[in-house]
């Protein structure tokens, strides 16, 4: 079997500050392939992004250090490389298109500059040339008369103009692994739509494994192939696309697709949200992280971290409640009474 062009294993990063630990990662393992894109979803504070810089070595030290886990690219251990390594890594092996491209921009450079500081940088390109190519990325991800708009600033484009800015810059290098956090966020719907289409033509033409990350599970469903669900710092499911949607084992997952609206079923499922709040890091629980916000809590969720069960072919979740019980409960939820036509 052909090596994973990105493994990850255990991989647990925490913050050490004046009031505690932040245990933001806690044992998160997972693969990419080339040309698959893995969804990485959860609420805001589930360790998602943290998660993703750790992968860059972008954790700020003080306070914050990885503490476990290899992070094998290409059968390199990202940990072990040096700074300058890792300098050459960033942008050229694996790039990240930020959450924010407004604030990820330089408000006083021209785009065409920034996004040909990159290729300078990594591709050791002369001036005329990186803006050549700079303007050649511009027009791949769809900006109209990239010529003009590379010498605009980025207050000159629209927020669904930036994010494509922002793309252009992460595929400039050709990446083997590119990361989207929160790709679409305050984007409508239209905009989205066209952001996505823009992130698969990329990644099927660099033959590159993306790493999508969310809390908008309508946008995993478009492009995602599986899907590792975080809560607390933790996995707490990881499947393909269709188990996760279908089969879902995990009460947080069925919290998630709870809050989606089911445009297949024949009358109205009332939305569910998911009662109360995220747990404070610095003060997680010894079991499961989902415990006191899980309407099937069990005594021993707060006792122990659940090992993996495997549900189905590379399915796998975190839960006591015993599996013939999960389904039951699964059963009785709107969201799941009716199946899709």
């Amino acid at each position: 079997m052909a090596d994973h062009l990105l493994d990850v294993k255990d991989l647990s990063t925490y913050f050490f500050t004046h009031a505690g630990v932040v245990k933001a990662v806690n044992g998160v393992s997972f693969t990419l392939e080339r040309n698959e894109t893995i969804g990485i979803v959860g609420e805001s504070g589930s360790g998602k992004t943290v998660a993703a810089m750790s992968l860059l070595g972008l954790i700020p030290d003080p306070p914050g250090k990885v503490v476990g886990g290899t992070l094998m690219l290409d059968q390199r251990d990202l940990r072990t490389l040096s700074d300058e390594e890792m300098r050459a890594v960033r942008g050229n092996d694996i790039a990240m298109i930020f959450q924010d491209p407004m604030t990820s921009l330089n408000p006083v450079m021209k785009v065409g500059k920034q996004v040909a500081e990159a290729i300078v940088l990594h591709q050791k390109k002369s001036n005329s040339e990186a803006r050549r190519m700079a303007i050649a990325a511009l027009a791949r991800v769809g900006i109209p008369d990239a010529p003009r708009r590379a010498e605009q600033y980025p207050f000159e484009f629209s927020g669904g103009m930036r994010q494509r800015v922002m793309i252009a810059m992460a595929v400039s290098s050709n990446p083997d692994v590119l990361i989207a956090d929160e790709p679409t966020t305050a984007l409508d719907v239209t905009i989205q739509a066209q952001i996505i289409d823009v992130i698969r033509e990329m990644q099927f033409e660099f033959n590159s494994g993306v790493i999508l990350i969310t809390h908008d599970l309508g946008v995993i469903a478009e492009i995602a192939d599986k899907v590792m669900v975080m809560y607390g710092g933790r996995t707490v499911e990881y499947a393909p696309i269709d188990e996760i949607f279908y089969n879902a084992h995990h009460p947080y997952t069925w919290g998630l697709l709870s809050s989606l609206p089911r445009l297949d079923a024949s009358k109205k499922v009332r939305l569910t949200p998911i009662e109360g709040q995220p747990p404070n890091l610095l003060f997680l629980p010894e079991g499961c992280p989902f415990v006191g916000r899980c309407p099937h809590e069990l005594p021993q969720c707060r006792g122990e971290w659940p090992a993996e069960e495997t549900v189905a072919p590379a399915h796998g979740v975190h839960c006591w409640i015993p599996v013939d019980q999960r389904l039951a409960l699964r059963a009785e939820l709107p969201h799941f009474k009716e199946p899709a036509a």
